[in-house]
């Protein structure tokens, strides 16, 4: 905590401005982060509070390595990468699910290596391990769904919000492996020594989740 300030990750974006708006209505508003402006930190001494704007997949690094106290993370993220942090709040918010897709009417016959194409390696590896499952992980970074439509993959393991995308390629849901959502998190550290304050604002979303 630099000056007194307990530092706050958001994710940039649509669910970092619901964010926001949460913690504003919790108690700790930051007016000039509304502003049309390239600054990248913003401050409110009188609430001894701080935000900036990262990358979502980032806000975990920076709260792990105490660069901020505590930030909002999607679970996609805290399962995939598994950061050394304090998971505090479900803040019921970017509400979407991890999944298994295919092509309408692919079954697994479980008798051949099953191909899955994902961003998301340690999940899918969790997932189909716990089943017992051989599978080949493609780790790609662009679009997912292209891959069982080339031959790539059988399957891909990604978040799904409301299966448009999947839809108008041909493609379904045949599994849910787990719900995601915007989840509090802090840094350790920050915890314990922040403990009360921390735990104020925990108390303070809570009433306007």
């Amino acid at each position: 905590m630099k000056n007194g300030m307990i530092s706050v990750a958001l994710p940039k974006g649509r669910l970092g401005e619901k964010v926001y708006g949460m913690f504003a209505s919790a108690g700790f508003p930051c007016d000039e982060i509304l502003e049309d402006t390239r600054k990248l930190i913003f401050e409110n001494p009188l609430c001894g509070i701080r935000y900036f704007w990262v990358k979502p997949s980032d806000v975990a690094i920076y709260v792990e390595r105490g660069a901020a106290d505590i930030g909002v993370a999607g679970k996609d993220i805290l399962l995939e990468y598994q950061p050394d942090v304090y998971e505090l709040l479900d803040l019921e918010c970017g509400k979407c699910r991890m999944a298994i897709a295919g092509p309408a009417g692919f079954r697994d016959d479980g008798l051949t290596t099953l191909r899955v194409a994902t961003k998301f390696a340690n999940i899918t590896r969790n997932y189909y391990s716990a089943l017992g499952r051989d599978i080949d992980i493609i780790h790609l970074n662009g679009s997912i769904e292209i891959a069982p439509i080339l031959g790539l993959s059988d399957v891909i393991v990604d978040i799904v919000e409301t299966g448009t995308t999947l839809r108008e390629n041909n493609l379904s849901v045949l599994e849910t492996i787990v719900p995601i959502s915007a989840r509090l998190i802090s840094n350790k550290a920050a915890y314990k020594f922040g403990k009360d304050r921390i735990e104020a604002i925990v108390k303070g979303l809570e009433r306007v989740k």
